[in-house]
Parts: structure tokens; sequence; C-alpha cells
């Protein structure tokens, strides 16, 4: 029993990065998740109580898996902290021209819960956080000065070229972003 809720459970959680990433969330209705899950509607508020519930643990696992990834390929990418400061901005710009690009999951849901208390906004509070600790880190290990500035400044650059790429469709953003940072750590 506990496997099969489990499996209904990764189910639902597939579904919701599905359609919540390509539609947004307040134009997915729970009739298109449980369809798109292959699961009864019951299933979806037996794991999950309620939409937000759901939004909030596919917010988790997707940044998670986003984070992991974009590690992943900053390590593939480059040898050296300061390499991988940059490597970053590289792998913004492989994620820029992939298929179903669609920006930034976290900044999208945000759009769509204005209340800065809500779950959904923690959750994206909690990922940026998380990136901004990955970037101090790198910062940390090249043994740069002011790590938590710097820090703030590449995140900065990261969101404006996430941005760029979506707004504008420039899916070259990475690559200006990345210009930029190299000064920044230059300078620093």
């Amino acid at each position: 029993m506990a496997a099969d809720r489990s499996s209904t459970r990764e189910r639902l959680l597939s579904a919701a990065e599905t359609t919540f990433y390509r539609a947004g969330v307040h134009a997915t209705g729970v009739d298109a998740i449980v369809r798109e899950a292959g699961v009864a509607k019951m299933s979806l508020y037996a794991n999950f109580g309620t939409k937000d519930d759901l939004v909030v643990a596919w917010l988790a696992e997707h940044g998670r898996t986003w984070r992991a990834w974009l590690e992943g390929r900053v390590r593939v990418l480059a040898r050296t902290p300061e390499r991988r400061l940059l490597a970053v901005f590289d792998a913004l710009g492989e994620w820029f021209s992939s298929d179903g690009f669609r920006g930034c999951a976290f900044v999208n849901c945000c759009a769509e819960f204005p209340d800065l208390a809500h779950p959904v906004r923690l959750a994206a509070r909690a990922h940026k956080t998380a990136i901004r600790s990955y970037l101090r880190r790198l910062i940390v290990e090249a043994e740069l000065p002011r790590a938590e500035r710097l820090a703030t400044e590449l995140m900065l650059l990261v969101e404006g070229a996430i941005s760029a790429a979506v707004v504008e469709d420039d899916r070259t953003a990475a690559r200006a972003a990345r210009a930029v940072a190299a000064r920044l750590i230059a300078a620093a």
C-alpha cells in the first residue's frame, strides 16, 4: 500500500511538473493534473490535501532537481572554483536553449501568488536562497573576498539573465551576464 501511495505521489508530482510549468498554476485545473497523472481526483487530495499543497511540494522537488542539475553541469563544465562561477552562466545558456524553456518556475509562480507570506512564495524564496548559497560556496572555494556581496551580485545577474531569456526571448542573455560576472570576479 505504501508503494502504491508513493507511486501515486510521484505521478502527481510528475504531472504537476508537466502541467504547471507549461501552462501555469492557476490555468491548470485539478482535473488536468489527475488526467495527466492517470489517477483519481481523491488521490491528489489524499496525497497533498489541496492544490496549493501540491504546488508547494512540486516546487520543492523541482528546486532540488534543478539545483542538482545546475551543480552537476557546472562540475562538468569547469574544474576550478573560479571557473565554476562562470560556468554557472554557461549552464544557464544551455537551459535557455533547451526545448520547453519557459523561464524560472519559481518566478512564474510568484507572479501568480502575490501574497508574500503564501507558502508558494516561501518555497520560491527558499529556492533562490539555496542558489545564492551555492554561489557563495563557489566564491569561498575560489578564495575571493566579500563572498556575501559577490554572491548577491552574481545572483542578480542569474535572475536578470533568466528574465531576459524569457521576456525578450534572448537565448544569449547568459553570455552577456557571464561577461559581467567575469568583470565582477576580476574586480574582487
